[in-house]
């Protein structure tokens, strides 16, 4: 038989078509015999060889085929696959086309081969048994779900497909056989269109293992049969399964949607599931003993340091974090890494070796595919098959190639074991005594001796305590393997508790941490696999009661301890607000998942702030800048959100704006802090109120509503014109006539640390313009002194301090008298000094006044010192969960006396 370069000469070849074809004959023996038997093959390839093979070009093809019956069908997919194979080998091999364009046009071939097959053999079938319907009438659909490569658009060129068969709705053809009966033939004649051997080969070989019940389960299933299945009897590995999973050529038909609604439940689980790491290993290591028992060591797909350990690597953190973060629910590998380096939750340069290693070991894959058209991912044993090898990977040697391919290989090893390494530090036997104390194996006495010796104090309390978590019902329901974990954890809490301060109130804030998570198991997970999250979390119990009870109540944030580099990093508001409109763009639709997603947005994001305000990191004022830019940012994206999903609004983009008062329009937003908030809108339009007043309604339903991720803000919006009695939201003009017209002193005052915060900026503008003129204007000065001081008592009336302690904000001389001062004396004098009306805070203010002369400049430097350590206290007292905040009054004597001072002297 002539070879390739004999047969190409008749065709009068350049010499660069010469070069391209030897590299077929050297690299590529499948190909080069089927050129050369072909020359009709043999001129389109040298015709179109600097071409990519596009899908609209595969099927021009077909649709020139002459297609009459199953014996032409399987001839036209099988030439179709001939002329793409030829085009795409010959390209890749040549250096014409890189590892994506071999991967899309694979796939792109496997899908219309399937789909044209699936038109044929439908048509056909149903001329025979009539068109499957539903019970109520619909036309049913054969839906065909590719799975692995397929699914994820990665196919290799001599690959199998795995495939599921499934349809909408059980019922019967329009000539009585029922549907799962017509499908079932369907597929059959699929499988055997794709798979079959002819003298023109094959397309695909197919898989149908991946089905419910594998081998021993029906071929085609009904939606509702497969949800069924996957509630009730999925496996671990299957949810690895379908994270690539696909149905093919539904685009536009919303069976996509359908199916990834319906199974998103079983894949990605609501929580952070890292009992997916365990799950994961143990299917690994299986994977291992099978490579062993086989002498599969040089399988660059199955061993070590091979395209499944990345595989498993990405895949592993969509397992985990897909519920959570809808972004992660994506299909490609190469995607998945550059999106976990984006996240932060893959270092940069792990991302960047494993995707080297993976496009190194694909294109090695399809190399050794190449060879004969075989699916393999061994690597060659003799001489001449190596050096064909290392020749297609652009090598001169084979000692070359093994030495590029070791490193490869040794690295994802490394990062792979790096990943699902499990924790085998402090063990219950390397913590004997603490683990004595928990399994109750000491007699009381020499327990009560080891929690002395070990730095607790209250020890009969502490032992009491540890008797009563081991004894409860919560603890002896747990499942096995949870109870183990529990086990595992609780010495460990009780060492690091001891290493505390306060050690008795450090243990017994983390045992109540884990009683509450305890029936997550995949929090108790989390902490086994990393030990260093569970010594954070007992320090922080130690630090704060606030923060433990913020654990308790949102212990999804328990994710935010794993990596102490984001942890403590200053908040990028910019990458924040974008990470959150993607994961909201992401679950349109899903309205309940939308706010979820909000929420827990929001108690990362403080959580994060706490952990670093507890280790000393942040300024009281910067804490609060930051919690305000949250509510912002929180506040902006709801806006859109909420808009884009009402069937009522009249514009694309609302003329609406949200105004913050309070500590909210003061950017001194604390931890618990409610937003004391106004709508304003500026809409002609007819009816543009009642829509207004509904969206406003709307908004406030999605910051109070309580979620099974708990709430997002509480919101009071009392400040609004007529307060309780009011509209909900007001015309710009309308809010103009109130504050001129008919508003209280007190509206004045608190319109002095108000501020636009999310919506129209024009509308935005134009309250702040109303808001200066407001407090420009001239006031009669014993009026308002007696407006404001009577405002003043009513408050201490309404907030008697019955204790011995200083109440911080409400007793004479605290937080709410620097307040009022402030807001009275801008209100006095903003009509003459135009900086008086800036939003600058109460001690820049306080400051400016001094410097004014409207004040001792001295006595004010006082009070704004005060000020700060007043809200400095309130703060640590609200982080040991005292939401009252009192003091001893010598702790704040003098600067109690100095706010008194200057209250005589402005108000005389």
């Amino acid at each position: 038989m002539q070879t390739l370069l004999e047969v190409a000469k008749n065709q009068q070849i350049t010499p660069v078509q010469a070069s391209y074809l030897q590299r077929l004959e050297d690299c590529s023996p499948f190909i080069a015999r089927l050129l050369a038997k072909d020359a009709e093959l043999l001129a389109d390839l040298l015709k179109h060889l600097h071409i990519s093979y596009h899908l609209a070009e595969m099927q021009q093809f077909l649709a020139a085929q002459k297609i009459e019956d199953e014996n032409t069908l399987k001839k036209a997919l099988r030439k179709l696959r001939q002329r793409v194979l030829a085009r795409i080998i010959a390209r890749d091999l040549n250096g014409l086309a890189d590892l994506s364009e071999v991967m899309q046009t694979t796939t792109q071939l496997a899908e219309i081969s399937t789909q044209t097959a699936v038109l044929y053999h439908t048509t056909w079938l149903e001329a025979l048994f009539g068109e499957p319907r539903s019970v109520n009438g619909k036309t049913q659909e054969f839906i065909v779900i590719g799975m692995g490569k397929l699914g994820g658009g990665e196919l290799n060129v001599s690959s199998d497909v795995d495939l599921i068969f499934a349809y909408e709705e059980d019922g019967e053809t329009t000539q009585g056989i029922s549907n799962q009966d017509f499908f079932v033939k369907l597929g059959k004649k699929v499988i055997s269109a794709l798979d079959e051997v002819t003298e023109d080969g094959f397309v695909f070989r197919v898989d149908m293992r991946l089905r419910p019940f594998g081998s021993e389960g029906a071929l085609v299933s009904s939606l509702d049969a497969l949800e069924e299945y996957y509630q009730n009897n999925g496996r671990e590995w299957e949810r690895y399964a379908w994270i690539k999973g696909r149905a093919l050529g539904v685009d536009g038909t919303g069976l996509q949607a359908k199916l990834h609604a319906l199974l998103r439940p079983f894949i990605f689980r609501k929580y952070l599931d890292f009992n997916a790491l365990a799950s994961m290993r143990d299917l690994k290591l299986q994977i291992h003993r099978d490579v062993l028992q086989k002498g599969l060591q040089d399988n660059i797909k199955l061993g070590r340091g091979g395209i499944r350990e990345i595989e498993f690597i990405a895949q592993v953190f969509q397992l985990i974090r897909g519920g959570q973060d809808a972004s992660l629910q994506i299909r490609p590998t190469l995607e998945v890494l550059k999106l976990l380096g984006n996240k932060h939750l893959l270092l940069a340069e792990t991302v960047a070796q494993l995707t080297d290693a993976y496009q190194f070991l694909r294109n090695l894959e399809h190399r050794l595919m190449y060879v004969e058209d075989q699916q393999t991912q061994d690597l060659p044993k003799n001489d001449e098959a190596r050096a064909r090898i290392a020749r297609a990977m652009g090598f001169e040697s084979w000692a070359s190639f093994e030495a590029v391919l070791v490193q490869h290989r040794k690295i994802v090893q490394q990062h792979f074991d790096a990943t699902f390494a499990e924790n085998t530090q402090n063990l219950p036997d390397d913590n004997v005594k603490e683990n004595a104390i928990w399994q109750g194996l000491l007699e009381n006495d020499a327990a009560l001796q080891v929690l002395l010796d070990e730095g607790f104090s209250n020890v009969s309390a502490t032992l009491q305590r540890l008797k009563m978590c081991r004894e409860s019902h919560r603890y002896k329901q747990l499942p096995e393997l949870s109870r183990q974990r529990f086990d595992r954890l609780m010495p460990l809490v009780i060492q690091q508790s001891a290493l505390q301060a306060n050690a008795d109130i450090a243990l017994v804030r983390a045992m109540d941490l884990l009683e509450a998570i305890c029936r997550r198991a995949s929090y108790l997970a989390l902490l086994v696999e990393y030990p260093q999250a569970l010594d954070l979390v007992v320090k922080l119990c130690a630090a704060s009661g606030w923060c433990a009870q913020y654990l308790t109540q949102h212990p999804i944030v328990l994710d935010e301890l794993l990596d102490e580099r984001t942890l403590y990093a200053a908040p990028d508001f910019v990458q924040m607000r974008t990470a959150l409109e993607v994961n909201i763009h992401a679950l349109v639709g899903d309205t309940e998942a939308q706010m979820n997603a909000m929420r827990q947005f929001k108690h990362a994001a403080v959580f994060r702030f706490a952990t670093q305000d507890i280790a000393g990191q942040l300024p009281l004022e910067t804490l609060s800048d930051y919690l305000s830019a949250l509510a912002d940012l929180i506040m902006d994206i709801a806006l859109k959100t909420i808009w884009q999903s009402l069937k009522f609004k009249h514009i694309e983009q609302p003329k609406f704006a949200v105004i913050g008062y309070g500590k909210l329009g003061g950017k001194e937003l604390g931890y618990a802090s409610d937003l004391d908030i106004i709508f304003l809108y500026d809409d002609d339009a007819e009816g543009a109120g009642e829509v207004y007043a509904r969206f406003a309604q709307r908004i406030n339903s999605w910051f109070n509503s309580l979620t099974s991720a708990g709430l997002l803000y509480e919101t009071d919006l009392q400040l609004r014109p007529d307060g309780n009695s009011g509209l909900l939201v007001s015309s710009v003009e309308a809010f103009h006539d109130y504050q001129f017209n008919r508003a209280w002193a007190w509206e004045h005052q608190a319109i002095t640390r108000a501020r636009f915060v999310a919506g129209d900026a024009g509308i935005g503008a134009a309250f702040e313009a109303i808001r200066i003129e407001v407090m420009r204007q001239t006031r009669d000065a014993q009026k308002l002194r007696d407006e404001v001081v009577e405002m003043r008592e009513k408050m201490r009336e309404a907030n008697v301090n019955k204790s011995d302690l200083f109440d911080l904000k409400h007793d004479k001389g605290g937080i709410i008298d620097v307040e009022f001062m402030v807001q009275y004396l801008v209100l006095m004098h903003a009509e003459k000094y135009a900086e008086l009306t800036h939003n600058f805070g109460n001690i820049a203010l306080l400051k400016t006044l001094g410097k004014l002369n409207i004040v001792n400049e001295s006595l004010a430097e006082s009070v704004a010192d005060g000020y700060r350590e007043y809200r400095r206290l309130q703060h640590a007292a609200r982080l040991q969960g005292n939401m009252q905040a009192k003091v001893e009054y010598t702790i704040v004597e003098s600067q109690a006396n100095a706010v008194k001072l200057l209250w005589q002297q402005v108000f005389n």
